[in-house]
């Protein structure tokens, strides 16, 4: 069975992707979430929780993860992965929205601005993963390729025991967010999990914001060891223009489940045109 969230929200399959939506109230404006390497949709429910009902909020499962098809290219580009997501928005009926991504899911949701800029009202960056920029056809880091081994070799559960709590500020006194790091990933598909390794290797999330007008921020934890706060300052700085940029002190890495209600706030400020408050 199919897992659900279980807050207001309606699951739906739209070109092949699986998508979990809260409307919301008053039409008001919706963000799309998209979810880092090691995570999923349900890695967005405590934020989506957060978030004021008059701000509506759609977390995708990308393609290869959850129920989401796999991409036709072994070795895809973050721009296929925007292409994907432009046909959920045709799909869906959204001709603009507000986008936010987490690690891996920044380097799309960058990806996405930089193809398809009237599409992006505004742009949020947590825990940015910066990409590889490895050529085309040219093999991946030796780190990068290890991840791919490493899921087929012991699998997703004994991997997700292995690295989740890399991805926690304080493991050992947020054991909960701890327990739902290591749920998601736990679940990551191998196929849909090498393919998006392979994109993290091929963006260039640098080269894709110096192309970004929209208003935008950049959020990252002082404790991630995983997109340190360099990672940060260097996707701030990117822009060639002043962003809002916040470091939260104190989190790791998985920034929207460690601090849900923080994130939701600068979020709002952001769909509100208040990015630096």
């Amino acid at each position: 069975m199919t897992a659900r969230l279980h807050f207001a929200t309606r699951r739906e399959l739209v070109a092949g992707v699986e998508i979990f939506r809260r409307p919301a109230s008053d039409n008001g404006p919706s963000l799309l979430l998209l979810h880092g390497i090691g995570s999923n949709a349900h890695s967005f429910e405590p934020l989506m929780r957060a978030l004021p009902l008059s701000i509506g909020a759609i977390a995708w499962n990308a393609p290869g993860y959850g129920e989401s098809r796999l991409l036709a290219a072994a070795a895809p580009a973050p721009r296929d992965y925007a292409a994907v997501l432009e046909a959920v928005l045709n799909e869906i009926g959204l001709p603009r929205t507000v986008l936010v991504g987490h690690s891996l899911g920044a380097l799309f949701a960058a990806s996405f601005a930089a193809a398809y800029p009237d599409r992006v009202a505004a742009l949020a960056l947590l825990s940015p993963a910066l990409g590889y920029h490895v050529p085309s056809g040219e093999s991946l880091p030796p780190g990068l390729q290890s991840r791919i081994d490493e899921l087929d070799a012991v699998g997703p559960a004994a991997f997700s025991q292995k690295r989740a709590a890399r991805l926690v500020g304080d493991p050992d006194g947020k054991q909960a967010v701890l327990d739902a790091v290591r749920r998601a990933m736990a679940a990551v598909h191998p196929k849909g999990y090498a393919q998006a390794v392979r994109a993290l290797g091929a963006g260039d999330m640098v080269a894709d914001l110096a192309r970004i007008a929209a208003p935008a921020l950049v959020a990252i934890g002082s404790k991630d060891v995983v997109t340190p706060p360099a990672n940060g300052r260097t996707a701030r700085d990117a822009f060639g223009r002043k962003v809002a940029y916040h470091e939260i002190d104190g989190a790791g890495h998985a920034l929207p489940q460690e601090e849900p209600a923080l994130v939701a706030r600068l979020l709002e400020q952001l769909v509100e045109g208040r990015a630096d408050a």
